[in-house]
């Protein structure tokens, strides 16, 4: 799977206050890269805690469920779009099925 854009992680976990996000996003990278997921059933048996939203998007909890991570998978194409890192309260404050951007503050 490849995943756009690695540096939108980074540019999260590169902030002082996300910098205990690093290791976790780093090790979700790594193990997204290898996958090859078919259908969103490919995703549920690797991480039981994934929701699935409408359009091909998946909302993944990240370092403990501390931060919440949104990408559009294009199985297909095996791409994966990240639209989303932040925080729950940050994950509150938007929509998540129509959101297309990330979070950094």
């Amino acid at each position: 799977m490849r995943v756009i854009a690695k540096r939108t992680l980074r540019e999260f976990w590169g902030q002082p206050e996300y910098s205990d996000a690093q290791s976790a996003l780093e090790a979700w990278h790594f193990e997204a890269l290898k996958a090859l997921w078919q259908t969103p059933q490919d995703i549920k048996e690797k991480y039981r805690s994934a929701s699935f939203l409408k359009n091909n998007r998946v909302v993944f909890n990240i370092a403990g469920n501390k931060y919440r991570l949104i990408v559009s998978i294009d199985y297909q194409r095996q791409a994966c779009f990240i639209k989303f890192i932040g925080t729950h309260k940050q994950y509150d404050d938007i929509d998540a099925e129509v959101y297309d951007g990330y979070s950094t503050q």
